[in-house]
Formats: C-alpha cells, sequence, structure tokens
C-alpha cells in the first residue's frame, strides 16, 4: 500500500552525502550519517510494523484475506531495514573508498552505455535502448558546457531516466485504455508525474518562506490542520453526531436548530459513511438463485431451467450458462426442488489467446479488423457475426478486439442484462450473487442473500404468516430493492397423503402395519438384496413400474393381497382401503437453535450500505410494530442475518485493537523523544493524514471530483469513483496510514532536536532560526518519500483486474492520508517552535525573577 521500506535507503545516502561536504573521514563520515538517522528510522519502521498488529488480530474471513499482507509487509520492512542501516552504508564506503583514475574509467563507462545502445536497438529492433547512447554522449560532452550551465549535464540525464521510466510504466499501465494509442497513454502518465513532482518539488522550493510565515503566524496556520481534522470528523460520522451537542444545546433554550435549513443542508450532505463487511471480488461469473411457486411440479422446474439457459445464452456477453432445480443426493444439499442455480460464466471484456492474456489484431487503417477470410470489420459487427479467436489475425501492432457491446462497460451492465431478460411469470428475481461469495454466505449464515431476517417460531404455518408479513413491509422500505424481497413460502408444496380407512381395512382381516409395508414397498420401494461385481455393491430395489403409480388413480388401482384366511388369492383394490387427497405441506423444513426456522430474503438498492440499510430496515420495522401494523404473534421471534453480522465482529474486534495499536505507536515515540509533549506533536500526524483518508473517500463520492475526460476517457471511470463504504479493507488502508502518518514527522523531529542540542538557543529568533534549518534539511527526504508513496499507489486506484475490488477501497485512504499529511512538514516544526519558545520564555521569566 505504501513505502516505507524506502525511507531507509533515501534517507541515509542523502544523509551521507549531506555529511561528507563538512570535509571529514570516509569512514566517520558514514558512521555519522548512518548514527545521524538511523534512531529516526528504527523509530518510523516500528511504528509502521506495529500499526499492522489489528490486521494480525483479524479473524475469520477477514483474516484469512488480509494477514497475508500484514506478513509480507513485516518481512519487507525487516528487510530494507537491515539493508539501510547495515548493506548500503557497507557498500556506500566499498565503493567511495575505491582508488582508481576516475577519468578514465568514466571514459570507459560511458563509452561502454554507448555501445551498449546501439547493440541492443539493433538486436531487439526497438529505439527504446537509445537512452542509453543519449546518457553515454551527455556524459562524455559534459566539460564542453559553459561554465553557466554546468548543472545542465546532470539535468539532462535525470530527464532521460525519468522520460523513459514513465514510458514503461505508460507501456505497463495504460491508464487510458488500449482504445488510446501508446503515445497518447504516455502524454498522459507524463502530465500526470508531472503535477505530482511539480507540487513536491514546489513544497520543496518555497518551503522556507512558507514556514518562516507559518512560524510568525502559529494561530492561523494552525487553523487549517484543526479544520481538516474537523472535517475529516464530519465526514466519517456525519452533521447530526458531530454536531448534535450543539442542537441540544439550543433546544433548551427554546430553539430547534435542526429544524433550519442550514441543518438540514448540512444533514443531506454529510450523512456519514456507510459501512458494509467486504466490497465484492469480481470472480468473473454470476449465480443467479431465483425461485418458483413451491406448488409448481419437477416437469414445469425443469421447463423454467431449460428456458432460463437458453434466455441467458442469448446475451452476447454470456459465454456459458448451466442450470439446476432442487438438490443433488446429498443431505448437504438442502434446496428445495423450486429453487434453481443459474452458473453465468462471462466473457473478458477483451479478446484473450490461449496463454490468458489480451492480444492485439491486425487492422486497416480505418480501425477495422481483418479476418482469416479477407473481410474487413468493425468491432460491433465481428461480434454480431459471432467472430472467434480462430477468425482474427494476430498482430503486435494492431488493436484488442472487445468482447462485449458498446453499451456495457462493466460486469453491473451485464448483470442489469440478465436481470431484464430473465423476467419470467412465476418465478421471482433475485439479489446480485456470485459463486463463491454465495458458497461463503450460505456456509456463514445458512441463507442465500447477503441480508436476510431469520424468522423463529413455534410451527411452519405461524412462521410463513409472519414472514410474509415482513415481506410486504421491507418492499416499502427506502433503501431495498423491492423486487428482491421475498419470504419463503413454507407451506405450500402439494403432497399426496392416504388416509388408511381401519374399518375397510379390518372387513378384509388386514391390519395397518401390512398396508403401510404395502404401500412402502409399491410406491416408494424397499431393496431386497446388493449385487455384488467385483469391488462394486449396487442395491436391488423392487417397486411398482412409473406409469402405475404416477397419479392418483393408478396408485388407486394397486392391487392389495388379503390373507389366506379371509380370501384365497384375492386381492383387493389399495383405493377401496385408503382415501387419498391433497394436502399442503412444508417444501423444507429448517431449524437453528432448536426453533423451526424461516427466512426472509432481500437485497440493498444502488448507493446504500449493508449496515445502513438493515438499521433502516430495523427502524422502519420498529415503527410499524410500534403503530400497531405489525403484530408480533407469540413464540415468534426474529432476527437480521448476513454479511453484516461479520462487519460487526470485524468492527468489535478493531474498535478494541486499533486504540491498543495507536497507545503502542504512541510509546514509540515517547521512547525515541523521551517527552510527552514532543511525542504528542509527532503523533498529530496520525490525526492529519487520519482526516485526509476520509477527505479522499468523501471527494470520491462526489459528482463533481474528476468530472472531465482526456481523450475521450472519462476521469470519474478511469479511478473507478463511486461511494465508497467503510468497510474491513478501508480500515485495513487506514491501519496501514496510522503506521507511515508520523514517519515524515519522526525523521523531522528527530533532526530538531538534533539541532537544538548543538545550538542550545536562548532566544525566539535562536528557536525558529534552528527549526527553520531542520527542516530545509530534512524536507527533501520528505518529499522524495511521499512522491514515491502517491505514485506507487496511482495505478492500484485505476486496476480493474483481479482483486481490484479489494485494492482500491484499501489505497484510497492511505493516498489521501499520504497527500494531506504533507501538511505535517509544517504542522511538526510549526509546534516544535511554539513548544520550544514557551520553555525559552519561561526560562526568561526565570531570569527576571532572579
Amino acid at each position: 500500500l505504501e513505502m516505507p521500506e524506502n525511507q531507509s535507503a533515501v534517507r541515509s545516502p542523502q544523509s551521507a552525502g549531506a555529511t561528507a561536504q563538512r570535509g571529514k573521514a570516509l569512514l566517520e563520515i558514514i558512521y555519522l550519517a548512518t548514527a545521524e538517522v538511523s534512531s529516526a528510522i528504527t523509530t518510523a519502521l516500528a511504528t509502521t510494523v506495529v500499526s499492522f498488529l489489528p490486521v494480525f488480530a483479524m479473524q475469520s474471513a477477514e483474516g484469512k484475506l488480509f494477514k497475508p499482507l500484514a506478513f509480507t509487509k513485516t518481512f519487507a520492512l525487516g528487510s530494507a531495514f537491515f539493508l539501510g542501516i547495515v548493506v548500503l552504508p557497507a557498500i556506500a564506503h566499498l565503493v567511495l573508498s575505491l582508488n582508481f583514475d576516475k577519468k578514465r574509467v568514466r571514459i570507459v563507462w560511458n563509452v561502454a552505455l554507448i555501445a551498449a545502445g546501439i547493440l541492443f536497438a539493433v538486436v531487439y529492433k526497438t529505439w527504446l535502448p537509445v537512452w542509453l547512447v543519449v546518457i553515454g554522449l551527455n556524459n562524455l560532452l559534459e566539460n564542453r558546457w559553459p561554465e553557466r550551465w554546468k548543472n545542465y549535464p546532470n539535468y539532462i540525464n535525470i530527464a532521460v531516466v525519468v522520460l523513459v521510466a514513465t514510458f514503461f510504466l505508460a507501456e505497463e499501465w495504460v491508464p487510458l485504455g488500449h482504445n488510446n494509442s501508446l503515445f497518447v497513454n504516455y502524454l498522459f502518465v507524463l502530465l500526470l508525474l508531472g503535477i505530482i513532482l511539480g507540487a513536491l518539488m514546489s513544497i520543496v522550493h518555497f518551503y522556507e518562506p512558507v514556514l518562516k510565515w507559518c512560524l510568525e503566524n502559529k494561530g492561523k496556520f494552525m487553523l487549517i490542520p484543526l479544520f481538516t481534522i474537523l472535517f475529516g470528523l464530519v465526514i466519517w460520522l456525519g452533521w447530526n453526531k458531530s454536531f448534535g451537542f450543539a442542537a441540544k444545546g439550543f433546544d433548551k433554550v427554546g430553539w430547534n436548530l435542526r429544524t433550519t435549513g442550514f441543518w438540514g443542508a448540512m444533514l443531506h450532505k454529510f450523512p456519514g459513511m456507510g459501512k458494509e463487511f467486504m466490497p465484492s471480488l469480481n470472480e468473473g461469473s454470476f449465480l443467479l438463485m431465483p425461485t418458483s411457486m413451491p406448488h409448481s411440479g419437477v416437469e414445469e422446474n425443469q421447463r423454467v431451467v431449460a428456458q432460463l439457459d437458453m434466455l441467458l445464452a442469448n446475451i452476447p456477453e454470456v459465454e456459458l450458462a448451466v442450470g439446476k432445480a432442487g438438490r443433488a443426493e446429498t443431505a448437504l444439499d438442502a434446496a428445495p426442488i423450486s429453487m434453481y442455480e443459474n452458473l453465468i460464466n462471462y466473457k473478458p471484456e477483451f479478446l484473450i489467446n490461449k496463454n490468458g492474456k489480451r492480444e492485439t489484431f491486425k487492422t486497416d487503417k480505418k480501425g477495422r479488423f481483418i479476418l482469416v477470410s479477407g473481410d474487413t470489420l468493425t468491432n460491433e459487427e465481428a461480434l454480431l457475426r459471432g467472430v472467434k479467436l480462430a477468425g482474427l489475425i494476430p498482430d503486435p501492432g494492431g488493436q484488442y478486439f472487445r468482447n462485449w457491446r458498446p453499451q456495457i462497460k462493466s460486469p453491473n451492465d451485464i448483470w442489469d442484462e440478465i436481470v431484464r431478460v430473465t423476467k419470467l411469470p412465476g418465478v421471482t428475481s433475485a439479489p446480485r450473487l456470485q459463486p463463491i461469495e454465495t458458497r461463503l454466505i450460505m456456509l456463514q449464515t445458512g441463507m442465500r442473500a447477503p441480508i436476510g431476517i431469520k424468522v423463529y417460531g413455534p410451527d411452519l404455518k405461524t412462521i410463513e404468516d409472519f414472514g410474509l408479513k415482513l415481506e410486504s413491509i421491507l418492499k416499502e422500505v427506502p433503501s431495498v430493492k423491492a423486487e428482491a424481497v421475498f419470504a419463503d413460502r413454507i407451506v405450500g408444496t402439494p403432497y399426496l397423503q392416504l388416509n388408511i380407512d381401519r374399518e375397510a381395512a379390518a372387513r378384509y382381516g388386514l391390519n395397518v402395519e401390512d398396508l403401510q409395508m404395502f404401500i412402502e414397498t409399491a410406491i416408494g420401494g424397499i431393496n431386497v438384496t446388493t449385487t455384488v461385481e467385483g469391488r462394486e455393491r449396487f442395491p436391488v430395489r423392487v417397486r411398482y413400474p412409473r406409469e402405475l403409480r404416477d397419479n392418483p388413480e393408478s396408485i388407486k388401482k394397486m392391487l392389495v393381497p388379503i390373507p389366506i384366511a379371509i380370501g384365497m388369492g384375492a386381492q383387493v383394490p389399495l383405493g377401496e382401503l385408503v382415501k387419498i387427497e391433497y394436502v399442503r405441506g412444508p417444501q423444507m423444513i429448517k431449524s437453528e437453535n432448536t426453533f423451526l426456522t424461516g427466512y426472509v430474503l432481500l437485497d440493498k438498492k444502488e448507493g446504500y450500505a449493508e449496515v445502513d440499510v438493515v438499521e433502516q430496515a430495523q427502524r422502519f420495522i420498529q415503527q410499524k410494530i410500534d403503530d400497531g401494523e405489525l403484530v408480533v404473534p407469540a413464540g415468534i421471534s426474529y432476527k437480521f442475518s448476513g454479511s453484516y453480522e461479520n462487519q460487526l465482529r470485524a468492527m468489535k474486534r478493531l474498535s478494541i485493537v486499533i486504540p491498543i495499536s495507536l497507545i503502542t505507536i504512541f510509546l514509540l515515540l515517547f521512547f525515541q523523544f523521551k517527552t510527552v509533549v514532543a511525542s504528542s506533536i509527532h503523533f498529530s500526524g496520525v490525526f492529519v493524514a487520519f482526516a485526509g483518508g476520509f477527505i479522499m473517500l468523501w471527494l470520491y463520492g462526489q459528482d463533481w471530483f474528476l468530472n472531465f475526460s482526456v481523450a475521450e476517457v472519462s476521469m470519474r471511470e478511469l479511478f473507478q469513483l463511486h461511494t465508497i463504504n467503510l468497510s474491513v479493507a478501508v480500515w485495513v488502508g487506514f491501519i496501514a496510514l496510522f503506521g507511515i502518518a508520523t514517519d515524515d514527522g519522526v525523521i523531522m523531529g528527530t533532526y530538531i532536536h538534533q539541532v537544538f542540542e548543538q545550538r542550545k538557543p536562548t532566544t525566539v529568533a535562536g528557536v525558529r532560526a534552528a527549526v527553520l534549518e531542520a527542516g530545509k534539511k530534512r524536507v527533501r527526504p520528505a518529499m522524495m518519500t511521499a512522491a514515491v508513496a502517491i505514485i506507487a499507489l496511482l495505478p492500484v486506484l485505476t486496476s480493474t483486474g483481479k482483486g481490484a475490488d479489494i485494492m482500491v477501497p484499501m489505497a484510497i485512504p492511505t493516498f489521501g492520508g499520504m497527500t494531506i499529511q504533507l501538511m505535517t512538514m509544517f504542522v511538526v516544526p510549526v509546534l516544535q517552535a511554539y513548544w520550544r519558545e514557551g520553555m525559552v520564555r519561561k526560562a526568561e521569566i526565570g531570569k527576571l525573577g532572579n
């Protein structure tokens, strides 16, 4: 998520370079440079490691998903610390202590660069290695530049490296998509990096005058971070929770602040962050699970499943659709015959080759694809004709072939098409599900929907009636998708019931046991023997043929033998001994915690969070109960269930572990600076970064943010801007942010302490000069660290592959926090100056008193 590993690599050489200018022995230079930053780097990396303790404490599904990330991060940090503090100083001493003819070696090295560039260009037939030639020639000719331009060769080398690195990044990233040329993508990446690096270098360039103003106007400047923190708090908790105390205070003086237009506007603008357990991962397939009426028969369900498969297969984006009704012959599958499962695999957006990678195909000058047959077709025409991979001509310089129609922009659009075409009479709609996601939900809750209500009661009929009432009420909840609400029709399956006429049976000398045995054998069948075929065993079951037992009339005609004492060899039709009738019964019996159970399934509308939907539905149902519109029968109880239970469980644990982690980070700062005040100053970076993360999450949900296009590509679609809910993934992003939020402040504060130990200023002007010197020395490596972290997160924010649904919410708070956290480069020096100036003034007052 971020790059704290680069801190030791960035700051140790930077410090060594500065110390080398002071003319000391090489070994002493490297030792002092390493010692100067080692304690600060140790504390900074330790805070990052400690910040991941909440991830190690996670359990269940979230623990299995995020613990590998925490282990990877911890091992990476340990390796980076060892390299930066132990290996890099040793390598620096070894390289810098070599004695050789630098001019001759320099010439040989640059000639080798030129030769390598030409060789690679010829062998690989590409112009990219030419940058080696440019750097080599530039270095050979650097002494020919005028004195006033002596720094230009170095600038040229940096520019060449940046341009080439940007090209490789653009080639791999392709942010504007494959519909735009690589050159257009390159220009976009170059512009984006230029804006970021330009902004950071502007901070470095204007840092001294800006910090001077901040030190002279501490009160005015501190309003900025205070407002930032307050703004982030309002975004997180919402306007009502943040300023509800003010409304209560005005209530006491008789003024209802909640009825004002300003209060209503703020409530609408800042309702608080929505909450959910985890964003859904894109599995590349859907699972459609509608149901039919419980009284539908096997033949009808078979017909509906076949019809659903045909309808789904006709969607151009669908690659495969396979459905089933009912359950497999196993006790682990409890699906009734009226429940369907249609597995739908949809095509990837772009055509891929046998290796699973996107491939470009030959086109003419108009961008039309040239087929093997010689025809030329547009992408849309080729889709209508059903052109496959074998019909296209691979070409490295061609274009990617898109499998989706122009109006289909995302998997959500494919799901909308699925819902549209599968509207059949007598078949319910279904929530948006995916195969793996559904199996996890069903294993965790027993339901086939992410949200639902479990109704417990004494009998199935009462449970069904109450569930139907809840169904009608839930359809009125604004955040609930009405067409996806469905209560189990428990008592609705028709059963053929055979009631034995005891008097009639007695007249023929038959008892109940004899008749039950006959019915079981004739209709259900019994095992009479077992065949042995090698290592396999097969039971042999005897019963009437299907055509003699598949309807009530045939069953009535079954002949029951009567005892010999009554009539030798006589038989009587079964219809004279039993009364056959249809009755309604349960199609499936569920129980939990010894109670009979029924489900009411529901789904949320787009733009709503799971926890918010559940809370709104709970309030709505409780309001109906309070108003007397809904009466809960005796013995009936209900509770909401689904993924939101996982969110509550995870948040309950994180609410304990995250504060412990933050306290541990504070203690690490205290061990570094030995005072509570200094530790609090550097810990302030956590609050600023925390607010920055929430501000970025809020901006993602605003329609005006990045609402423009570049090269016909919407920036909102590129960066996948939409409402982000607080999930476990987002909190993991915040956890990663907490560890690095204090790093720049620690590095800056450590050097401020070192400068004060050397100078020991006794005046306010001296304090400000010392703070200014420390700030100027540490701002450049701090900006380098921020640049690495911010730039590294850009491809993550635009990623659309497997796992992007989790990575993007994780990266957003880190990106926003790192961006706003640049403010700590001014906050820490200002607070340090305020503290130190107070100590100096107290000392002056003490002297005057004496």
